[in-house]
């Protein structure tokens, strides 16, 4: 029940924008937070997720969501290197964009190992589904003109 606790509460309030927060942090405000999770795993009796980790995850999951989302601003700083087994570093000129998402995501992705798919080119598609989608555009495209012939006379 105190794992549960902990999960709903006190890890929503310390993971809250953690993606956004954590990179530039300082090196004493992450061990105080970190202090206070040693703290919850005496009271709960178990171990606990480091605040590292949490960050990691977190940031490995957003970092996916914003890859696969051709919509998304930021996706196209996402992008393999030729090798196709780590991502292209971002250049930064200052500390304070070093220590920002991106950067430090890609950082991330590098590290734990194959690289996200390149989404910046279109999927594939297998030739069953391409043919029925043609022979659904062929049928809509039929019927359109046929029911555009009938209107015109």
């Amino acid at each position: 029940m105190m794992v549960h606790f902990y999960t709903a509460i006190m890890e929503s309030i310390l993971c809250s924008s953690i993606t956004v927060w954590y990179a530039a942090a300082t090196a004493k405000d992450k061990g105080r937070l970190q202090r206070v999770l040693r703290s919850a795993e005496r009271v709960i009796g178990c171990n606990l997720p480091s605040l590292q980790d949490l960050f990691a995850s977190r940031s490995l999951k957003r970092a996916k969501k914003i890859a696969a989302d051709p919509s998304h601003p930021g996706q196209k700083l996402f992008v393999p290197l030729p090798s196709g087994r780590r991502l292209r570093s971002i250049r930064t000129t200052t500390s304070r964009h070093t220590n920002s998402f991106f950067p430090s995501a890609v950082g991330l992705i590098n590290r734990a190992g194959p690289p996200l798919p390149d989404y910046n080119t279109p999927p594939v598609t297998p030739p069953h589904t391409a043919h029925a989608t043609l022979t659904a555009i062929h049928h809509f495209v039929t019927c359109h003109f046929v029911s555009c012939l009938l209107l015109v006379r």
